[in-house]
């Protein structure tokens, strides 16, 4: 059977050119895994969810008299299920680590300078399946149509809305509609987050798995020393694919104990919507652009060829689309003549890594101005909009200078030792 089908597919050559692609062994490298892990446990987890979801917000009665939206009384049925409420946290949970592997997995890359010639486009492939996670997730907030949902998703509209010259129209093709209030927004934002944002991110990832394969991943530091112009790795079929088996294991098992012993979103708690909006934060990847819109003061705006430039678009589109472009044209900007074989090291470019640190400052800082009210409430100094901007601004700086200076420091001082 195998000599017949190889006859005519010609599996030993496909043997050889994909089952034997050398992967190399470095725990930096599984990051990526466990982000397509955390998309195969969502995509096997939305099935089921799928199945027992009404994406409708028509009225109907519950057992005990209550009258509620569909999409929400679907909810309470899907937790009312044999492990139902474990299998919605896994899926809850899941989506927070695909973002945050995806995240730690852009962020070895930008480190390592792994996204110079011939990766440009790969990394901007992998740019995009980042941004493309959190739409995603962001399309699966109103889902429940409970009132916490409700509020959090209306943020969301906002920040679409208030973006000049074309924000209404992209708000009415997104949400359908007036959010929320329209009949159709569930629907619209339902076939998003279950069609056609997963397909998207399918293509994405078989993209960035085949330029991967194509390419090759860059070399640990350590195998220019062992093989110096060698690829160096295990192959794989078989080892490659059982680690990989190992840690999805690993992976579903850690994630199904997680999910149960932290049930995710109790919409019983928030209750279907009510005028009454509760005091909401969004998820830890959305929580720095809330935290910036805190701190942005409202009197911030004004007129520009007929639209207005307010603090939800200069918050929420606005700064997050600077840095976007930023990530988008560093392949461009930080070029090489030569092909990248081996991963950088982090001290040998002491302005990138300054930068890099920075900016991971200016989002811990940001995701702090989050709690702004919180620390308000509690007579903190921290919810002096004052001291969040000199945090904000300040911290980053800060921390550039520092982290340049240590480099520069012990590094140039290696440098001496090894030429000396």
């Amino acid at each position: 059977m195998y000599k017949w089908l190889d006859e005519r597919l010609d599996l030993t050559g496909l043997y050889q050119k994909v089952l034997r692609k050398a992967f190399p062994v470095h725990h930096s490298f599984f990051l990526g895994e466990i982000t397509l892990f955390a998309f195969i446990v969502l995509v096997l987890t939305g099935i089921f969810l799928t199945l027992n979801f009404e994406p409708s917000i028509r009225e109907v009665k519950l057992p005990d008299g209550r009258t509620v939206p569909a999409a929400y009384a679907s909810v309470l049925y899907i937790d009312s299920l044999p492990f139902g409420a474990v299998i919605r946290s896994l899926h809850h949970w899941s989506a927070n680590v695909m973002i945050a592997a995806a995240f730690l997995h852009m962020l070895r890359i930008l480190l390592s300078g792994a996204y110079k010639k011939p990766r440009e486009l790969n990394y901007l492939v992998g740019l995009a399946l980042l941004g493309l996670a959190v739409v995603t997730a962001f399309t699966g907030y109103a889902l429940p149509y409970d009132n916490y949902a409700v509020t959090a998703t209306r943020i969301g509209y906002g920040i679409a809305n208030s973006i000049p010259w074309v924000g209404t129209t992209l708000a009415q093709v997104m949400f359908g509609g007036e959010f929320p209030g329209s009949e159709k927004s569930i629907p619209r934002l339902y076939s998003l987050h279950v069609l056609w944002l997963p397909l998207l991110l399918m293509a994405l990832i078989g993209a960035h798995m085949a330029i991967m394969m194509k390419q090759k991943h860059t070399q640990p530091r350590y195998a220019e020393r062992v093989a110096p112009g060698r690829i160096l790795g295990v192959p794989m079929y078989p080892q490659q694919l059982v680690m990989m088996g190992i840690l999805f294991a690993l992976y579903v098992g850690i994630m199904t104990m997680i999910a149960g012993a932290f049930l995710a979103h109790p919409i019983e708690a928030f209750g279907p919507p009510t005028p009454n909006t509760p005091a909401v934060k969004p998820d830890w990847y959305f929580l720095w652009i809330y935290g910036i819109l805190q701190i942005i003061p409202s009197s911030w705006g004004f007129r520009l060829f007929g639209a207005t430039i307010g603090p939800e678009f200069i918050g929420g589109v606005l700064i997050p689309g600077i840095l976007g472009l930023v990530g988008l044209l560093l392949p461009f900007v930080d070029t090489r003549k030569d092909k990248m074989r081996y991963m950088e090291l982090p001290s040998e470019h002491p302005v990138r890594t300054s930068v890099i640190l920075a900016l991971l400052v200016f989002f811990l800082m940001t995701t702090l101005a989050g709690y702004k009210i919180d620390f308000q409430q509690q007579g903190s100094i921290l919810g002096n909009n004052a001291v969040l901007w000199t945090l904000v601004l300040g911290g980053p700086l800060l921390t550039y200078i520092v982290s340049y200076t240590l480099l520069r420091i012990f590094y140039g001082k290696k440098e001496e030792e090894a030429l000396q």
